[in-house]
């Protein structure tokens, strides 16, 4: 008697797991700041207005918490 494994169905589970992960990591987007004296930043998600301070909240590409004046924005653009 032959014993048959069959890899069907948990490799289709695996390819369900492996699509919505991809699918999860493009849900961030990319931000350019453009300031008023040219400097382009760049912000991994979209950056927050802080009300109270009025200024611009944006974790850079190196995962460091920036701030910045709204006055000093001219452009955000998503990437």
């Amino acid at each position: 008697m032959r014993h048959v494994i069959h890899l069907e169905k948990p490799m289709k589970h695996w390819i369900i797991v492996l699509l919505c992960l991809v699918g999860l990591a493009g849900c961030s987007s990319e931000y350019i700041i453009t300031t008023t004296d040219g400097q382009m930043l760049t912000s991994d998600g979209k950056p927050q207005l802080d009300d109270d301070t009025g200024m611009i909240e944006f974790t850079d590409s190196e995962g460091r918490r920036q701030q910045i004046p709204q006055s000093a924005v001219k452009q955000m653009l998503e990437r």
